[in-house]
């Protein structure tokens, strides 16, 4: 089993930053793809950045310019560094990691962090 645990949630007001930190621990033997989404009430969750293991990223538009997701993979964590956050950010923000964890079988499965609240006030 694998788990995610996520810190650096909070309240912000508009224009703030925010630093999110995801550490997976457990049965690991590689991780391909980390990264972050969010869920906002009555929306879907959707994805806010990706990162790769050979630290390629991928950024929702929206977060484009503001957001920046980086990785230690010695660690197996990953990081979100949220600036110019705007009421809009608000949301639960979770970790995921696609993970192999078997050395024998080149299998991957999703895990989920439980998610932090990030608030950003007008």
């Amino acid at each position: 089993q694998v788990q995610l645990v996520e810190s650096g949630g909070g309240l912000v007001q508009a224009g703030g930053s925010l630093r999110l930190s995801c550490a997976a621990s457990g049965s690991i033997f590689s991780i391909n793809v980390m990264g972050w989404y969010r869920q906002a009430p009555g929306n879907k969750r959707e994805l806010v950045a990706a990162a790769t293991s050979g630290s390629s990223t991928n950024y929702a538009d929206s977060v484009k310019g503001r957001f920046t997701i980086s990785r230690d993979n010695a660690k197996n964590t990953v990081y979100l560094q949220m600036n110019s956050l705007k009421p809009e950010d608000t949301a639960v923000y979770y970790c995921n990691a696609n993970v192999r964890e078997s050395r024998s079988f080149v299998v991957y499965h999703d895990y989920w962090g439980q998610g932090t609240q990030v608030t950003v006030s007008s």
